[in-house]
């Protein structure tokens, strides 16, 4: 019987990057659903043997805007309390921080480009270990902090709260280990108002891309199964 992941997706090129081929060849069915238009009461939390919730331009906060956010909430919330695997990517990390307790909040500023991690004492011992001083891709304005009760796994220079881990189930990533750095056109198009406004170099990213993207991917990848060995998945 093939095991199953259910994406929660909110914008159409931030997808599950250089995940998705690792999980077809391990012979998981994924389904995508638009997070926006999704109709949640019609949808299982707990059913998919993971769940994966990925980024976007919005912050958790703004319920009152983009109302499909309550909804999506608790169907993370379900999900949690179910205890079977979750990994949030970005935004993702956001709403799960959010149903923990956690405060989400703009920063004021962009962190947005590769830059290496700096793992906590906790963080060492985690699967982000195997990032081994990688250059990961970071894309945000919004930060959460730790859930009680979770592990503080990582930080940068700019944000204090990069990466935390709820229990052994759930997984939270402020940055982009999915990323494919192949796709990254799609990225400084589909973000170009935002770059714009932040005054973010383009060529750099482009770039950074071209140059951390290869070990990134085999980075990324081996996290990711070492997450996966950890979840029983």
């Amino acid at each position: 019987m093939n095991k199953t992941v259910l994406v929660l997706r909110h914008l159409q090129f931030e997808n599950l990057g250089i995940l998705e081929q690792e999980l077809i060849h391990q012979g998981y069915t994924i389904e995508y659903v638009e997070a926006p238009l999704a109709n949640f009461s019609q949808l299982d939390a707990i059913k998919p043997d993971l769940l994966i919730v990925l980024g976007g331009p919005i912050g958790v906060y703004e319920e009152a805007i983009y109302p499909f956010l309550q909804s999506e909430l608790q169907f993370i919330q379900t999900r949690l309390a179910s205890k079977k695997p979750i990994l949030g990517i970005c935004l993702g990390a956001q709403l799960m921080a959010r149903v923990l307790g956690a405060k989400v909040y703009a920063t004021g500023k962009k962190e947005i480009g590769y830059a290496p991690l700096i793992l906590t004492e906790q963080g060492q011992k985690s699967v982000l270990a195997l990032l081994n001083e990688t250059p990961v891709l970071h894309w945000h304005g919004d930060q959460f902090e730790i859930p009680a009760g979770a592990q503080h796994l990582a930080k940068t220079t700019v944000c204090d709260y990069q990466a935390f881990q709820y229990q052994q189930f759930a997984l939270g990533l402020q940055f982009h280990l999915e990323a494919d750095a192949e796709a990254i056109e799609l990225w400084l198009v589909g973000h170009a108002c935002e770059l714009a406004q932040a005054k973010i170099n383009i060529a750099e990213i482009r770039e950074q891309a071209k140059t951390y993207g290869e070990a990134l991917k085999k980075a990324g990848i081996a996290v990711f199964r070492a997450w996966q060995q950890e979840v029983g998945l």
